[in-house]
């Protein structure tokens, strides 16, 4: 039996899964998010184990472990935990989703003038590095303490193997990485006063990376050793659930956040257009990302205001005969792909009188697809296309949403099952391919797709006419501001 633990924003995932890949239980773990400040973004990372121990709990008492032999991580990118030389935590984890270190984005760049070239990224706030500039300056004290620095599934993964481990996906998040040589870089990492000593050991994600502490295998009623495979950042985890691997294949997630994910057989930058050059989670192997910071989430912030599900609101707009003559900017946490700007904000244009709920729930869909026709470009400028995608997220399950995307995209979006679980399941498909030394090309296969949505042909010029007036509207408002 293998594990797949997903340390995400809102919860933690675990399933459990046997040798052939079939789901056998699962458990998760609400979390919440702290926003002490406007634009700030933390959360305790106590919290993430309690969670994890509270769903590997509940698997064993459910199911049981004896037999379980790996353990693979999924994790939200970029957050930074800061330990001293005990393994304490110094401070609140500073999340993905996090705006306060923009100045020091500039600052880390004009420290280290290949910096760029080097992470193959833009520095954005998001990052990990910028966020330790920002204590550099801010919590000068804490800083002075850090002894270690671990993203949010290694810190998990400290509590159950006492080793300081990464991989190579999510350390590309880091603004750390030598993201060709897969490696950590020490230009990049003495622009923000670090060294080697800080970071944690670097292995694949389909390699192990230590063993279950004996004493959790004992509470857990686990009866053998337990190999912890150094698994993936969530959006690669995710792309090994769902068989993204492959050079060309891609999928769309709708999430909190909404990605654009595309695998590639080289490293393929494009800063110009803020997209996410990354080390996949398999060796020798990389990724591009476009990456838009609030999708459903803009449809739970109309949910908010409105006072009606967001499932409810999604499923009122039905088939759309023809785009919404409303715009709308999802830019309600500022935006990464393509702008590059934490302080952009979301915007109706074009509302009247007649106006519904309706109507601005098919304006928020289309602004948020427009928003992943925006990363679809500017991946085509770095030399990236793909034939269709897998759609993911919790915004899949709205059919009107995958037809607008679709359309919009002007590509085919495949639904496979079991869609909603790709990171977990991805993980724990790493974990095979650790515990047992597995090809991950064999054991990461894409799935059965159970239908396609293909673009509407009467909508996809007039949709191209939509997006132009789309692409107009946030300069247009950013100069006017």
């Amino acid at each position: 039996m293998y594990l797949g633990i997903d340390i995400g924003t809102s919860s933690v995932k675990t399933v459990l899964f046997d040798r052939d890949q079939r789901l056998l239980g699962q458990a998760s773990q609400h979390l919440s998010v702290s926003r002490p400040h406007p634009g700030w973004s933390e959360q305790d990372p106590e919290d993430w184990w309690k969670a994890t121990e509270a769903t590997i709990a509940t698997l064993a008492r459910e199911h049981g472990l004896a037999g379980l032999r790996g353990i693979g991580l999924s994790g939200q990118m970029h957050g930074a935990v800061c330990l001293d030389d005990e393994d304490r935590v110094l401070r609140p984890a500073i999340l993905w989703n996090d705006g306060r270190a923009m100045a020091e984005c500039a600052e880390i760049e004009a420290a280290c003038p290949r910096a760029r070239e080097i992470a193959g990224n833009i520095a954005m706030p998001g990052f990990t590095a910028p966020k330790i500039a920002w204590m550099r300056r801010h919590e000068p004290g804490l800083y002075a303490r850090i002894d270690a620095v671990l993203l949010p599934k290694d810190y998990v993964r400290l509590r159950l193997t006492g080793h300081h481990v990464s991989e190579m996906s999510d350390a590309a998040g880091t603004f750390w990485l030598d993201v060709a040589a897969r490696d950590w870089s020490d230009d990049l990492l003495e622009a923000t006063g670090l060294s080697r000593r800080h970071m944690p050991r670097l292995v694949e994600g389909s390699q192990p990376s230590g063993e279950l502490l004996p004493d959790l295998a004992g509470r857990w009623g686990i009866s053998g050793p337990v190999v912890v495979a150094g698994g993936a950042g969530d959006n690669a985890a995710a792309a090994c659930g769902v068989g993204v691997v492959t050079p060309g294949s891609a999928f769309v997630s709708i999430g909190t956040s909404g990605v654009l994910f595309v695998s590639n057989a080289r490293f393929s930058p494009n800063t110009a257009g803020a997209v996410h050059a990354f080390c996949h989670a398999i060796p020798q192997t990389w990724h591009q990302m476009g990456v838009i910071l609030s999708a459903s989430d803009s449809l739970e912030w109309l949910s908010r205001v409105t006072g009606r599900k967001a499932a409810d609101l999604a499923a009122a707009v039905g088939r759309v005969e023809a785009p919404s003559p409303i715009t709308f900017l999802p830019y309600l946490s500022g935006e990464r792909t393509p702008h590059n700007d934490a302080g952009a904000r979301g915007a109706f244009t074009g509302l009247s009188q007649s106006d519904d709920a309706r109507d601005l729930t098919q304006a928020v869909l289309e602004g948020v697809a427009y928003a992943f026709r925006d990363c679809q470009r500017v991946l085509n400028d770095a030399g990236t296309d793909f034939a269709s995608a897998l759609a993911v997220g919790g915004g899949a399950r709205s059919d009107a949403w995958l037809r607008i995307i679709a359309s919009v995209l002007d590509r085919p979006l495949e639904i496979a099952a079991d869609s909603d679980i790709g990171a977990a399941l991805g993980a724990a498909r790493l974990a095979i391919c650790a515990a047992e030394g597995a090809d991950p090309a064999e054991i990461c296969a894409a799935p059965e797709i159970l239908r396609v949505i293909e673009p509407d042909p009467a909508l996809v010029p007039r949709y191209r006419e939509g997006y132009a007036r789309y692409r107009e509207l946030f300069p247009a408002l950013r100069a006017g501001a």
